[in-house]
């Protein structure tokens, strides 16, 4: 392992009924909140009527800003932080899932700063104060409720960016597996793609001695899996619904990663590929990240043969380290599939033609991994792999 300082300030309130604490949790000073919400199944399912109702009672005067787009736009994040400019805000209530919470977090920020949010998503510069915010979470993928960061998109250049500063932190998040029950099957399941995605990003590292962690990961993964099928078959199951919850917050609070840092180079070819096709985040990451794993394999096949065997339990018997790798990467995209998660990107009726300029927003910061670096030629092959 490396040295590690690991700290999350985030107040996790978790189970059945604790939106019922909402009140007491907005921190002492607040006035005025802006609730932020995406495209408005939070009124249908009653959970805005409740939150509003719970503000209003408590004296405090609600704004808000709906239709947060499930790849966060820059236009919206201006939008929001110039609300709280001309109202004055003193707190931000994130309700939704990872691209409403991403959106506020930035919204938090660029509210403090005298300049456009792209500043702060592409670092020209640096957040120095940000209003506090708090979430109550509807969906299940992103473990955005209880970590730093978050991820914008430029629609006008075609960039998609992940960003954070210590200021990005929930001062608490809400979670009630209940709040899942309206989630329909497909979101269901690009929630549990991308939480495993954070997991393995997490989990293909170069620092040596990390049993604890390895376990940890591991634990998750397949509790996930487990729990995965049995939730499709009955997407109001409580408790397959509190295991996914939990399951993706874990995954990507920072306590996975102490003592190394995660690769996420796959993170950061979707985020291209969305960000000039607009596809569904997780559903890019399942079809991306096995051709990331076979294109990387000799990297250290000895890693990607410990998750064959630990996580999908494959019979190395009579099979090279090679063989015994590729098995579980192949059983991790056939689990995927057998979701209903796409393993092509012609799925989503991408083809060659923007594959240069996918390429191209890949790179814009250089090369990238650390459990790798991919170069221009790197990241071209995977997604020729992915079509």
């Amino acid at each position: 392992m490396e040295n590690f300082i690991f700290h999350n300030p985030t107040k996790l309130v978790f189970g059945r009924g604790q939106l019922e604490q909402l009140p007491s949790l907005i921190p002492d000073g607040v006035e005025r909140v802006l609730v932020t919400y995406g495209g408005g199944s939070i009124k249908r399912n009653g959970i805005y009527t409740n939150i509003m109702k719970k503000l209003t009672d408590n004296g405090y005067e609600p704004f808000e800003l709906g239709g947060v787009e499930p790849n966060p736009r820059l236009t919206t994040v201006n939008q929001g932080a110039d609300l709280c400019k001309e109202n004055d805000i003193d707190f931000i209530l994130a309700v939704g899932g990872g691209s409403v919470i991403d959106a506020a977090k930035t919204i938090a920020s660029a509210a403090k700063y005298d300049g456009d949010a792209w500043d702060l998503v592409t670092k020209k510069a640096q957040p120095e104060d940000a209003l506090p915010l708090g979430t109550v979470l509807t969906l299940a993928a992103t473990g955005s409720e209880m970590n730093a960061g978050a991820v914008i998109t430029n629609w006008e250049t075609n960039e998609k960016y992940g960003w954070g500063s210590p200021f990005s932190y929930p001062v608490f998040s809400i979670l009630d597996p209940v709040h899942t029950y309206s989630v329909p099957e497909d979101q269901t399941v690009y929630g549990i793609v991308d939480m495993m995605s954070h997991v393995l990003e997490q989990y293909f590292h170069t620092p040596t001695n990390s049993p604890v962690q390895d376990r940890m990961a591991e634990g998750i993964l397949r509790s996930i899996i487990e729990a995965a099928p049995k939730l499709l078959n009955n997407l109001e199951s409580y408790e397959h619904r509190e295991t996914i919850m939990y399951a993706g917050t874990m995954a990507f609070n920072g306590i996975l990663q102490m003592g190394y840092r995660g690769d996420f180079a796959t993170h950061n070819i979707e985020h291209a590929v969305s960000a000039v096709y607009d596809i569904p985040h997780a559903g890019g990451l399942s079809i991306l990240f096995p051709n990331w794993m076979k294109h990387n394999l000799s990297v250290d096949v000895s890693r990607f043969k410990q998750m064959a065997t630990r996580v999908f339990g494959v019979d190395p018997t009579g099979k090279s380290d090679e063989e015994t790798a590729l098995e579980g990467i192949d059983r991790l995209s056939q689990f995927w599939s057998s979701l209903g998660a796409p393993t092509r990107l012609a799925e989503y009726d991408i083809i060659d033609t923007k594959l240069e300029l996918m390429v191209d927003r890949a790179m814009k910061r250089g090369p990238f991994g650390n459990f790798t670096k991919l170069h221009e030629d790197d990241v071209r092959k995977i997604l020729q792999m992915s079509l």
